[in-house]
Order: C-alpha cells, then structure tokens, then sequence
C-alpha cells in the first residue's frame, strides 16, 4: 500500500492516505440517497442568464466522479476566466460541502444541503471590497430539465440578501 511510506509520497501522498483511510474506515457512503441529491445538476449545459435563453454566457460540465462520491464543475465561461467546483455529501456531517476555485486565485468553501425542492449551499467568499461576503448558492431543477442557479450575497452575516447572479442550464444539444 502507499501509505506505507510516507516519505516517498510527499504531501499530496499523504493526504490521500489519511483521506483514503477515513474513507475506508467509514465505508463508501456513496450509496446513500442523500449522496445522489445533487445528481440533476450532472451533465454538459450551456448557461443563460435567468430569462435571457439567447444570450449564452459558459459552458459547464457537471461530472460524478469518484465512484459515486463526488460532483465536480467545469465552469467555462465564455468570457473571462474558469473555474470549478468539487461538492460531495458529507454523511459523518449530514450536509453538502463545495469547493470552489478559479482561475482569479478565488477560492470559497459552502456548506448545506437539499431542502426538498433545492440544494442550497452557502459560505463565505471574499469579493474585493466585501472581505466578508457570504453567499448562498440555490440549484433548483426544473420539469423541462434545466437547473435554475441562484445566487445571493450578503454584507451583513446573512440578516439580509441581495441577488448577486441567476443562471439557467440547459441541456447542451438540447
């Protein structure tokens, strides 16, 4: 096994082992219904702005990797720089964690889960000028198969909200 010598693996080596041993130890936990809330969000889109179909802003590919375990974003906009996402299911947390970065250098870690319509995820993501913004992401699935992405922002701790982007994905090809 790997783990077996941690100095020829380096850093990276041994966060797998200790993440692969928990893994093991706590069994796959992939399997549950709470593991697959998130798998409308997987396929390829093309994205919109909320009520403007025709104006297409990115491409994303939204893939289950990792056995089952992961849902990861590949978000190519069509302006500007990409990014990405990776979310799982956290069962030892009963909740979703995402993390995300870009090409900016951003990077943000949300928290939540589905509330029986939506997944919502929120944490703090540090905006210039807002060093303590928080958002909450909101992915919602539609009858036709899109997915509705709302996101809003607060400056305040989360006592109020403003509306910060509202996206809609449509199946590419569709």
């Amino acid at each position: 096994m790997i783990c077996r010598n941690i100095q020829r693996v380096g850093a990276a080596g041994l966060l797998a082992c200790l993440w692969g041993g928990a893994a093991v130890a706590q069994g796959s936990g992939c399997a549950s219904p709470e593991s697959h809330q998130f798998d409308f969000w997987v396929g390829r889109w093309t994205v919109s702005p909320n009520g403007h179909p025709e104006r297409h802003v990115a491409d994303s590919l939204i893939e289950k990797l990792y056995q089952g375990c992961g849902v990861r974003e590949n978000w190519m906009p069509l302006k500007g720089g990409p990014g990405g996402s990776l979310s799982a299911y956290a069962a030892g947390e009963h909740r979703w964690r995402q993390a995300w970065v870009d090409s900016s250098g951003s990077f943000a870690e949300f928290k939540g889960g589905w509330n029986g319509k939506s997944m919502v995820l929120t944490g703090l993501w540090p905006q210039p000028g807002h060093p303590r913004q928080i958002t909450r992401m909101t992915y919602t699935p539609a009858a036709d198969g899109s997915v509705r992405q709302f996101g809003q922002t607060s400056d305040d701790g989360g006592r109020s909200w403003s509306p910060g982007f509202d996206f809609i994905y449509r199946r590419a090809g569709s």
